[in-house]
């Protein structure tokens, strides 16, 4: 499934480390590049750079215009099966699910992966796990789903939330013990979904970040902010979709607070449904001329766009591990976020920044005045985020999922729990990596 984000792909860092023995490698997604979101940038970054280690890696995902193709790209081969538009949201494709199995199940039999890894449990992650627990192939799955970033693209009534999200927890545990060997981004992602069911073990595996691209350069923000056309004053900065899970309306609710005692201003990078609904409140608190709306900003820009803030600030509540937060503390800034999901896993409150409880828009804003207020802090926690992104190298990733690949092996299947509401005794299997 696709969403409109700021995110978009990357080429590789030059400095890729050796690699083991070439691994054949057929990972499967719902959503790559030119889709615009957390789970197809990282899978690009995976393709290709397991790609640059010398692996043979094949990717398949939806086509972007409609139309079947093989394509090659960044040493990867791209298997693109025919999509529909998703009625719901005109920017979204999802592939046609008729003969999705067949086409997958043929591609498993003439190219014989080591692995099979899937991105999500959707239509052609879901048809990969099927295809390669037949063929015998191990099957890794990562999950990056969380059902309130659907909500808003499915036009889901507030009331019928809870209903909805349990069933789509329920359906991705129910494809998740199909496979071999399960990751998430994240230990607070992982406790998840063994807070909706998950009885086996989750390992957390960072989806990484290039450290190089993003990096500190306080001597170039006003040179930066000049570049993008915002004011020089203290700036604020967001990146992402704006959409209602974001809660971007709390970060501009919070400027007339801080207006009372800093010339600050508010950046935003990115699109979504929810941006003519945010200008009309900025127009309405009399923020209008604060609250800067630069829409998509080129993948080439984007480490630029950091070094122009002050602080990140992220109200989001349905984050499993926000890459746009890493990529800003890798570029030094100190971090202001929701106290939500996989947010305080990355923002250690006091030390490179604070946590707000979500909707609670004095205290975010108490918050912001606190780093804003104090050049000593604001840079003892910028290089507080810096050595934490450090952690989350996306080297470090690539190395972990080459361990997983070369020691996965298909387990004796095995009977679901049968207590687990809504899911059926399906057959799982268990695997060796560690």
């Amino acid at each position: 499934m696709t969403l409109p984000n700021q995110r978009a792909r990357t080429r590789p860092s030059s400095g890729a480390r050796e690699s083991g023995p070439r691994q054949r490698i057929l990972i499967a997604t719902d959503t790559y590049p030119p889709d615009v979101n957390g789970a197809g940038y990282f899978t690009h970054r995976l393709a290709s750079g397991l790609a640059e280690r010398g692996h043979d890696v094949h990717v398949v995902c939806a086509s972007a215009s409609g139309a079947p193709r093989i394509e090659h790209e960044d040493g990867v081969t791209l298997h693109r099966l025919r999509s529909a538009s998703v009625l719901v949201h005109p920017t979204m494709r999802t592939a046609v699910p008729l003969g999705v199995n067949g086409h997958v199940a043929r591609l498993i039999e003439r190219f014989a992966p080591d692995v099979v890894h899937s991105q999500s449990h959707f239509t052609i992650s879901r048809a990969a796990i099927q295809c390669g627990r037949r063929a015998g192939v191990p099957v890794v799955m990562t999950n990056h789903f969380m059902p309130d970033n659907l909500f808003a693209h499915a036009h889901v009534p507030g009331p019928l939330h809870g209903i909805v999200g349990s069933l789509a927890w329920q359906d991705m545990i129910r494809v998740a013990y199909e496979a071999d060997y399960v990751t998430t981004p994240t230990e607070r992602a992982a406790r998840l979904l063994a807070g909706k069911g998950f009885s086996r073990p989750v390992e957390a595996v960072s989806c990484g970040i290039d450290l190089e691209r993003f990096q500190p350069r306080p001597d170039e923000r006003a040179a930066t902010r000049a570049r993008f056309g915002l004011p020089d004053r203290e700036t604020m900065a967001f990146v992402g979709r704006l959409d209602v899970e974001k809660r971007i309306d709390e970060l501009i609710r919070s400027l007339p607070l801080l207006l009372e005692h800093r010339d600050v201003q508010l950046a935003l990078a990115g699109t979504g449904q929810r941006q003519a609904e945010l200008k009309r409140l900025a127009e309405t608190l009399g923020v209008a001329d604060r609250v800067h709306f630069l829409g998509f900003v080129p993948d080439e820009e984007l480490p630029l766009f950091y070094v122009a803030a002050d602080l990140f600030a992220i109200g989001s509540v349905a984050e499993l591990q926000s890459i746009a937060t890493l990529e800003a503390m890798s570029t030094g800034l100190p971090v202001v976020a929701a106290d939500a999901l996989a947010l305080p896993h990355l923002v250690r409150s006091g030390r490179n920044g604070y946590l707000y409880p979500p909707g609670d828009v004095a205290e975010l804003a108490r918050h912001l005045l606190a780093v804003l207020e104090s050049p000593e802090r604001r840079a003892a926690m910028g290089a507080a985020s810096r050595e934490i992104a450090q952690t989350h190298d996306h080297q470090r990733s690539l190395d972990r999922f080459e361990e997983i690949y070369a020691r996965v092996r298909p387990g004796p299947t095995r009977m679901a729990p049968r207590g687990l509401t809504g899911v059926p005794a399906t057959r799982g299997r268990t695997a060796v990596a560690a």
